[in-house]
């Protein structure tokens, strides 16, 4: 897959069947509507193209704006190439682009510079100045500049009645509900960070945790509470393990902190980046009375993780 970050410098594409959005956590509608355009590319004997964002647009406009994002850019770019993708555009997103109507931007943008013949949008999927305009005007303006313009359908819940969308999966998430990301996204909920040095406070208990700074501080994590993790150290072979999200109440804590313990692991792992798969929330983070009564919390929860996650294999 060929990345394109300077549509200026793009010269000689080939006609392109394309889709655009912020495609945020690349979940199973995304996979659809890419799906859509592969299979169409192939159709017709074009290239296949992502469009996408180089942040959440809201950013450009409110400064304070601290997203909760379901996917990094690296993790976007991986998600999409797995997909068989041939271009992935990366828009830097400014308040220029901002101002383009839906036409120019289709014009100037991808008829013009990245030679869009097919444009497949999500099928609640608005662009341009104030997201102003919606499907009908994007079919009409294609017309006119000879780009044929298609929707793609929702994926919708196993409910089947809602969509699967970026806002249901980051509600789901702040109800701590990862069992539910496979359905949502073919795949379990990852947030990676760098092993920090701690209070060590797992270590004086037996059960010695890893505490992890994530990455990228706008990557969403899930609900405070204990959760059956799979843990990878760097690119080697995912571990089983269980996680604490939340503020340690026992110990007095006041700020939040994501703890790892990989269990039957004794390594000295400082600074290393960490990779969590999220595959179920245990319980709620509480108050124990004493040390003596969490650690046998603890080791009921190990034993549930175990259960879990060798069900997972």
């Amino acid at each position: 897959m060929e990345i394109i970050v300077d549509i200026d410098i793009t010269k000689g594409l080939p006609e392109c069947i394309a889709t655009i959005g912020v495609f945020d956590g690349v979940h199973r509608g995304h996979q659809h509507l890419i799906s859509m355009v592969t299979a169409e590319a192939k159709r017709c004997g074009a290239a296949s193209m992502v469009i996408t964002f180089d942040r959440q647009p809201r950013q450009v406009f409110d400064a304070a704006f601290q997203p909760q994002v379901l996917s990094t850019l690296d993790e976007k770019r991986t998600y999409v190439e797995q997909l068989g993708v041939d271009y992935l555009v990366v828009l830097p997103f400014t308040r220029q682009m901002a101002e383009l109507s839906a036409r120019r931007f289709m014009q100037q943008m991808l008829h013009d510079k990245l030679n869009v013949r097919t444009l497949i949008t999500g099928y609640d999927n608005r662009f341009g100045h104030n997201r102003a305009e919606g499907f009908d005007d994007y079919v009409r303006y294609g017309r006119e500049m000879g780009m044929h313009v298609m929707r793609g359908d929702a994926e919708m819940m196993t409910d089947g009645k809602q969509a699967v969308s970026s806002s249901v999966i980051r509600q789901l998430l702040s109800e701590g509900r990862v069992e539910l990301m496979p359905v949502c996204m073919n795949r379990n909920y990852q947030l990676s960070g760098r092993v920090a040095s701690g209070e060590h406070i797992g270590t004086g208990l037996g059960f010695p945790t890893a505490n992890i700074e994530p990455s990228d501080p706008n990557k969403m994590v899930p609900a405070s509470g204990v959760y059956a993790v799979w843990a990878s150290i760097g690119c080697g072979r995912r571990m089983p393990a269980m996680m604490n999200i939340g503020t340690r109440p026992t110990f007095e804590g006041h700020h939040t902190t994501l703890e790892v313990n990989i269990l039957g692991f004794t390594g000295d792992i400082y600074g290393q980046t960490v990779t969590i798969d999220f595959v179920a929330r245990l319980r709620d983070e509480r108050r124990f009375d004493t040390p003596e009564a969490l650690v046998a919390q603890i080791e009921d929860d190990k034993r549930k993780v175990e259960q879990i996650l060798d069900q997972t294999k």
